[in-house]
């Protein structure tokens, strides 16, 4: 099997979420909630013999390829097709608490290369981009049905796109004359919407549009809150957890939940008196986020904007340390 994916800030995760060295180094369990062809798991199992790894993913295509990719680690690799949201929500009362969790927020080059999906531009594909194809909305869905005021506050929001309403109103007036049904029709749209001199930047004009209509049809912000929240909560005391987020808006929210964890005291200014318990939920393992090294962006270019921060359990959260941290 031809493997399209190269997992990014390798060896940082091995480092900073390694087993080695810890009260549960013989007999360790991790999840990586973000499973994809396997690459982090594939690493993980090959470097600590005694590491148990559950995957979970909710696109059971890719997830058929970490199944053959993984199969030589037999009863050490394990499975869970879904949401990691839901997987944490209902993380079973009788089931071992792991003591590393991953989360890897990146889209898998898998998908814009070879699952026909519509996750980029650069073919011409069906506008789906669900990463579970036969749930919610689809991409073609929200461009035909989404009023030109949302549309707009959508694309601005998840991507800071500057020209999100000219945008906007180009795709609403496109689709009174046609159903925009395919990548590179509605790249065509948003190339010609914007000024001229913007066409020939950085990027393709097309970049963030596509990256925020991903974002909302797969819930991506939303799920974040809730899974890192619940996915703490599930961690063995003692147990690490560490996030690798690709753009702003997902850092933030992992920066300020994380923060929130290490403050001693989250109640509101306003209150006299501490009520929240008075002490930390968790230790800041990275101060600040580790990024990739300069020869890891030259040799895998969807690296260049991944940060990692990472956390140690000391107890439990309650809802009060998520005051502040917002999915948008």
């Amino acid at each position: 099997m031809e493997i399209v994916h190269t997992p990014v800030l390798l060896n940082e995760c091995l480092e900073m979420l390694s087993p080695a060295g810890e009260p549960f180094e013989k007999d360790a369990f991790m999840i990586d909630s973000t499973l994809g062809e396997g690459g982090h798991s594939f690493n993980f199992l090959t470097k600590f013999p005694a590491l148990h790894i559950l995957g979970v993913d909710a696109d059971p295509v890719i997830q058929s390829r970490a199944r053959e990719r993984l199969e030589p680690f037999g009863e050490r690799m394990q499975f869970f097709n879904g949401w990691f949201n839901d997987f944490y929500r209902n993380y079973p009362a009788d089931m071992r608490k792991p003591n590393l969790i991953l989360f890897d927020l990146g889209i898998s080059v898998f998908h814009y290369e070879r699952s026909g999906r519509g996750f980029s531009f650069r073919h011409d594909e069906e506008l789906d981009m669900r990463l579970n194809p036969s749930a919610g909305e689809s991409a073609e869905d929200v461009v035909n049905g989404m009023n030109e005021k949302k549309l707009a506050d959508m694309i601005y929001l998840y991507s800071d796109e500057k020209y999100s309403r000219r945008i906007a109103s180009a795709i609403v007036a496109a689709r009174t004359q046609f159903r925009i049904t395919s990548t590179k029709t509605l790249a065509d749209i948003i190339y010609n919407a914007v000024p001229q001199n913007y066409r020939h930047g950085n990027i393709h004009p097309a970049t963030r549009t596509f990256q925020a209509i991903r974002i909302y049809v797969n819930g991506e912000l939303r799920r974040l809150v809730e899974a890192v929240h619940d996915a703490f909560n599930v961690l063995a005391p003692g147990g690490k957890l560490g996030v690798i987020t690709f753009h702003s808006i997902e850092d933030r929210i992992v920066k300020n939940y994380f923060r929130n964890l290490a403050k001693v005291c989250v109640c509101p200014p306003e209150r006299p008196v501490c009520t929240c318990g008075g002490h930390p939920c968790a230790e800041l393992l990275t101060k600040k986020p580790l990024a990739p090294t300069e020869t890891e962006v030259q040799e895998n270019s969807p690296s260049r904007s991944a940060k990692l921060r990472v956390v140690r359990k000391i107890c439990d959260a309650g809802q009060d340390r998520l005051r502040g941290v917002e999915a948008l």
